[in-house]
């Protein structure tokens, strides 16, 4: 039986319109579709840590005018903006503060939202808490220890652990960075004070 060529022509131009339509309709979802190599925003983080002398947070909150004088201040650049409010920040496991003894961040502080303080030990930033289960001190690390500038750590040799005289730490972090430096988990975190003064989570991302 022949074939109609009018027929096979008819056939022929649906089969092509159909197919255009398709290849339109994957070009449209190829291009609306979010691109794998851009990158994720950045995700948003809590455990930071305010600049040493800093109020209660809701003071801070009001006084803070987001000048960005303690920042320039600090030498180390351990202070940075918060990428959400533009408050000031620290993040412990990446700039530590240093405690530096004149507190130039402190010094800059026109508002009080910084107060003065008379010693180090007075900074109270935080606390550093540690977790035994990711601690190494049993395999004999105990990096953070000497450099912490408030001998606040020791070692307790019978038991193989780390201690935290929570009388003597400031919250600095200069522990937290060290560990994360010489470990593959960090052991020991800092826990923002203002998490202290509310009862609230542990320091965390």
């Amino acid at each position: 039986m022949a074939t109609d060529p009018q027929y096979g022509r008819r056939h022929f131009l649906k089969d092509s319109v159909l197919s255009l339509a398709k290849t339109a309709q994957e070009f449209v979802k190829h291009r609306d579709a979010p691109s794998e190599s851009a990158e994720a925003p950045p995700k948003r983080r809590h455990d930071w840590l305010r600049p040493p002398g800093a109020v209660a947070e809701e003071q801070f909150l009001e006084r803070c005018t987001r000048c960005g004088d303690c920042l320039k201040a600090c030498p180390y650049g351990s202070i940075k903006p918060d990428l959400q409010t533009g408050a000031p920040v620290i993040f412990p496991d990446e700039t530590p503060c240093q405690l530096c003894e004149d507190f130039p961040c402190i010094a800059v502080c026109g508002t009080d939202a910084l107060r003065p303080l008379a010693g180090r030990e007075e900074a109270a930033m935080g606390l550093a808490v540690v977790s035994h289960r990711d601690c190494t001190a049993g395999q004999g690390c105990h990096a953070c220890v000497p450099r912490c500038p408030t001998e606040a750590l020791s070692m307790d040799f019978e038991a193989f652990h780390l201690l935290v005289a929570e009388g003597q730490c400031v919250g600095c972090g200069i522990c937290e960075q060290t560990c994360k430096t010489v470990n593959d988990k960090i052991a020991i975190k800092v826990t923002p004070a203002r998490f202290l003064a509310s009862g609230g989570p542990s320091a965390g991302i």
